[in-house]
């Protein structure tokens, strides 16, 4: 493996390095992204891993990981809504930034060759304008509700639910709107920690057949913890598609991508999404 700390270049050498490497890129070619946490913390969104993540109900404070979880909604349903109604709010409130928009602008010029494959579950690629026929949500929306039994479809959470504060109680109006059109129950529809990626909810089989299928595979701020965007890079790399890294730390994509950047197949543009996602767009379009 290379070492990551031998390809931290200045902006004017990561610029020159990024047009070599679209310049080897074959013509038309197919691109896939991945974006994770860093790309929405430029929106003011947290990860909830943090102080902001916490959860009290009574006398207990809950982590992300111990609420997030199927076995805490069978436990606490309420409180659970709660915390992802919350959540729902600060998404809500975020707005896209310039490397959404960016994002927009490569779909709309490149068509049926993009996919855009996200674990952030806030909706800002989609609120951008990237379609849903070519972005991914590969851990749900928190927009969105499902039921728990029978027809597992995805529907919009009522307009009518206001928006809830970290103090908020749960009251008896608020649950009566979490119900299907047909009254039965629903849970929000994200991908929890003690569940498994699928194609029926999570299009997670398509998010891998478009990254073993693409020419240029970029990874946008996440650092490896979940799975997809891992399997996803293992899928381009065999095919020997070139990688970029968008990330201001090291990670497990930038050392693959330090790795193949002795071939020209590899960059790690070490920064911001809303620094080097345009960037990189601009030159994409500029070779078409």
């Amino acid at each position: 493996m290379a070492n990551a700390s031998e390809f931290k270049f200045t902006d004017a050498e990561l610029e020159a390095r990024l047009g070599a490497l679209l310049d080897s890129l074959p013509a038309k070619p197919k691109v896939v992204v991945t974006t994770g946490a860093g790309i929405s913390a430029e929106s003011g969104i947290p990860t909830f891993r943090g102080p902001e993540g916490y959860w009290t109900v009574g006398a207990k404070e809950y982590r992300p990981q111990e609420l997030a979880t199927r076995e805490a909604f069978g436990k606490l349903p309420k409180e659970v809504w709660r915390w992802y109604l919350y959540r729902k709010g600060v998404c809500n409130a975020a707005a896209p930034n310039p490397a959404h928009e960016a994002l927009v602008r490569l779909e709309q010029a490149l068509g049926e060759r993009f996919c855009l494959v996200t674990q952030n579950v806030d909706g800002l690629h989609l609120r951008a304008g990237n379609s849903r026929e070519r972005t991914i949500e590969v851990h749900g929306n928190t927009d969105y509700m499902r039921p728990i039994e029978g027809d597992r479809t995805p529907v919009p959470i009522p307009e009518a639910m206001p928006r809830v504060q970290k103090d908020d109680p749960m009251t008896d109006a608020m649950w009566e709107l979490l119900v299907a059109d047909d009254g039965r129950r629903t849970r929000p529809h994200v991908l929890w920690f003690d569940e498994y990626y699928e194609e029926e909810l999570f299009r997670s089989d398509s998010a891998l057949r478009a990254a073993g299928e693409c020419d240029l595979i970029v990874v946008v701020g996440t650092s490896g913890a979940a799975a997809i965007p891992y399997h996803m890079s293992a899928a381009a790399l065999e095919r020997d598609a070139a990688i970029i890294d968008i990330n201001p730390g090291q990670n497990p994509f930038s050392d693959h991508a330090c790795d193949r950047a002795r071939k020209n197949k590899g960059l790690w543009l070490h920064g911001a999404g809303t620094r080097w996602v345009p960037a990189l767009v601009e030159g994409l379009l500029a070779r078409g």
